[in-house]
C-alpha cells in the first residue's frame, strides 16, 4: 500500500482504516487516525480551492513519512490529502499511524499533521459563500509554533 496519495476525489475513513488494519494481521496494537474536515467558517466559506505540484507534493510527504518512521516505531502510515474544491464537512486529509503502542502511534499522527498543517507543498485559496474568492490562507501562529516544537 502506498503510504501517501493525493486525489480530487473524497476518502473513505473506514475502508482506509480497514485497509490499514488489514495489512497488520493483529501485529498493531495502536491505530491512531486523524481526519480533517473543511469548515463552513460560520457559513462564511462555499469551499476551499487546494493547489498542488503534482509529483513534488506526494515525494515531499513521503520524506516526512519516512522521518516519522525514523522517530517511532510505527508499523504503518498512511497519509491522504484532497486537491481540487472541498466543500463544507468533506474530508481534506487523513493521517493514520499504527504501532505496537499508543504513544509512538499519537506522536508520529501528530508530527504529520504538523508538518503538513505547515509545510506541506499546498495552496488553500478561499471560495466565499457570497460567491466571492477570497484569499490564499497561511498557516496560524499555532500551527507554526506546533511544528517548530519537533524541530
Amino acid at each position: 500500500m502506498n503510504p501517501v496519495s493525493i486525489q480530487s476525489e473524497p476518502f473513505d475513513t473506514a475502508a482506509e482504516i480497514a485497509r490499514v488494519e488489514a495489512a497488520l494481521m493483529g501485529r498493531a496494537g495502536a491505530v491512531v487516525t486523524f481526519s480533517g474536515l473543511c469548515r463552513d467558517e460560520g457559513g462564511r466559506l462555499a469551499a476551499l480551492e487546494l493547489e498542488h505540484y503534482p509529483g513534488m507534493a506526494e515525494a515531499e510527504i513521503g520524506r516526512v513519512v519516512e522521518e516519522a518512521r525514523a522517530r517511532w516505531p510505527v508499523q504503518a502510515v498512511r497519509v491522504i490529502h484532497r486537491h481540487g474544491l472541498v466543500r463544507p464537512g468533506e474530508g481534506i486529509v487523513l493521517v493514520i499511524t499504527a504501532s505496537p503502542h499508543r504513544k509512538a502511534a499519537f506522536g508520529a499522527a501528530d508530527f504529520l499533521m504538523d508538518y503538513l498543517k505547515t509545510r506541506a507543498p499546498f495552496w488553500k485559496r478561499e471560495h466565499l459563500a457570497d460567491g466571492a474568492t477570497g484569499g490564499w490562507v497561511e498557516a496560524t501562529q499555532a500551527d507554526e509554533a506546533a511544528a517548530e516544537a519537533w524541530a
